[in-house]
């Protein structure tokens, strides 16, 4: 008596939790009455089924001593998995393949260029000094110089047609005895403002990734390029010259946001910008920065590119700055993700992209329940065939699984794919054996001449000894696979992990209770099995 009310609490709490996990998949939206707290989440897709994009990186570990290789991938598997959270993809699949590879797999986003250009950045924050004029008539002077003599050297012949060189350039090359000034063709000046034209730009940047041109910049200069303006119709880039050396770094960071702009001017007005705030040492520093540089640019670069800068009108007390710019309110979310996720220990490569469509994955999920409906009903069919109204039993038992074995998936988070759903389809299959183990065995005992009662207790507690053994070997083999695998191998490991415990408890507990109300608590003189 005491065990039948343990098993019948221990199956209403199999029922309840199955239904309560159940709801959203055969409820749909959550009823307005019910907090959002408690309502449980769906069912979660994979790639395969709900379409989405797949990134190869590669973390370039060719500046990264040998001892320190190893710390540096799993910090980059650690900054691209807290930069994906911040991005909101429901369910990513983040998994590390070989010495540097990271495979990321994020169902139900179709903008993978975003998210590559997302994961991508290294987010090295820095504000550097804008160098003064006298400066970078200097830094302009000695590569100006360097190019006279050395503009053989790089493919630029366009250059040298000076027919196309506008009047002020013409005038400072008359002022420096006819010489040809080529950086300042390529790098133009407008009201004290440097940019490069859109059909430049790659010559450029051929120019500063040479390392022998990069030797001619004065000794603790850089020259770095700005944010492209896309409502510039002309494509221009602004480039900056700046120290070398930052005055303030991403490290200091404690708090960044994006905040929109109530600016009275109408150019700024209702714009989205990015908010930062220093902890107390980088409040300190960057006020000595901004009172010793009052009237010069202090400019905020990220990855090597200039977003802003602004001219210090006075000491800024409190540790607080804005990047402002035509940004967009996605582009400003973007830059708040790289900065709260930090800074990668080292630059990632991307490798292959690819895109699975939803349609792809509607034909999955399509070709997928057809297959299960039909594996479910021939199974339920020739169990109920062969052993009749036992067979009955058996087919509620294995709905049960079923419907938890989807419960149990959607409590842990976990995701629905393909391979997922091939592992149900074989529990189906272990959930019937172990119903066939038990009634043949039930067969045995009333052969041996036993009681309808007899013969059930027996066959249950002789069969569970070997449906334990066979189970408990799958589940070994399916936590090697959970171990070792990636992604599909994975999700077909937890599945088959859930569906052997649910078919276990199912067969054994659930079926000898409908075995015990149904015909042993009736006093059968026949069994139908």
């Amino acid at each position: 008596m005491k065990k039948s009310k343990y098993r019948a609490t221990a199956i209403t709490i199999f029922l309840l939790l199955t239904l309560y996990f159940l709801a959203p998949l055969l409820i749909g939206e959550k009823p307005a009455f019910i907090s959002e707290k408690i309502w449980p989440g769906k069912l979660k897709l994979g790639l395969d089924l709900q379409g989405g994009s797949q990134i190869d990186l590669y973390v370039d570990l060719t500046d990264v001593p040998q001892k320190e290789q190893d710390s540096a991938v799993k910090s980059a598997l650690e900054v691209i998995r807290n930069r994906i959270d911040y991005f909101g993809v429901a369910e990513p699949s983040i998994q590390l393949v070989g010495e540097n590879k990271i495979v990321i797999q994020l169902p139900g986003l179709d903008d993978h260029e975003r998210a590559k250009e997302l994961i991508g950045k290294t987010a090295l924050l820095e504000f550097k000094l804008v160098l003064t004029p006298e400066e970078t008539k200097t830094v302009i002077n000695r590569l100006d110089a360097y190019l006279e003599k050395n503009i053989d050297l790089y493919n630029m012949t366009h250059l040298k047609d000076s027919s196309n060189t506008p009047l002020e350039i013409l005038e400072d090359s008359l002022e420096s005895n006819d010489k040809n000034n080529y950086f300042s063709m390529l790098v133009k000046s407008d009201m004290g403002r440097y940019y490069v034209a859109k059909e430049d730009k790659e010559d450029l940047k051929t120019l500063l990734a040479d390392s022998v041109f990069a030797a001619n910049i004065p000794s603790g200069y850089q020259i770095a390029f700005g944010r492209e303006d896309k409502q510039d119709s002309f494509g221009d880039t602004p480039i900056y010259f700046l120290n070398n050396k930052a005055e303030l770094e991403g490290k200091y960071l404690s708090e960044s946001s994006v905040r929109i702009s109530g600016d009275s001017d109408f150019r700024n007005a209702n714009k989205p910008y990015i908010s930062l705030k220093f902890n107390r040492e980088g409040s300190r520093i960057f006020e000595r920065v901004t009172g010793s540089n009052i009237n010069r640019s202090l400019a905020i670069v990220l990855d090597n590119t200039v977003y802003v800068a602004p001219n210090i009108q006075d000491r800024i007390r409190g540790g607080e700055a804005q990047i402002t710019g035509q940004f967009t309110l996605e582009e400003c979310n973007d830059l708040v993700i790289v900065l709260k996720a930090g800074n990668l220990p080292a630059p990632v490569n991307i490798g292959k992209t690819s895109s699975i469509g939803p349609s792809l994955g509607a034909d999955s999920i399509r070709s997928g329940l057809m297959a299960g409906i039909f594996g479910v009903l021939l199974v339920v069919l020739f169990i109920i065939i062969y052993y009749k109204a036992s067979g009955v039993n058996a087919a509620i038992a294995l709905s049960l699984n079923i419907g938890f074995i989807f419960a149990a998936l959607t409590a842990f988070n976990a995701t629905l794919t393909l391979p997922g759903i091939a592992g149900i389809i074989l529990t189906i299959g272990m959930a019937v054996d172990a119903n066939v183990l038990i009634f043949e065995r039930i067969r045995e005992e009333l052969r041996a001449g036993k009681t309808i009662r007899n013969a059930i207790d027996n066959g249950f507690s002789r069969a569970t000894v070997t449906i334990l053994d066979s189970n408990i070997t799958t589940l070994i083999t399916a936590a090697i696979l959970y171990q070792f695998g990636t992604g599909a191998i994975r999700g077909f490991a937890v599945t088959l992990s859930v569906g052997i415990l649910s078919s276990m408890f199912t067969s054994i507990v659930v079926s000898n209770a409908i075995f015990d109300n149904f015909v042993t608590n009736k006093n059968r003189d026949k069994l139908s099995i």
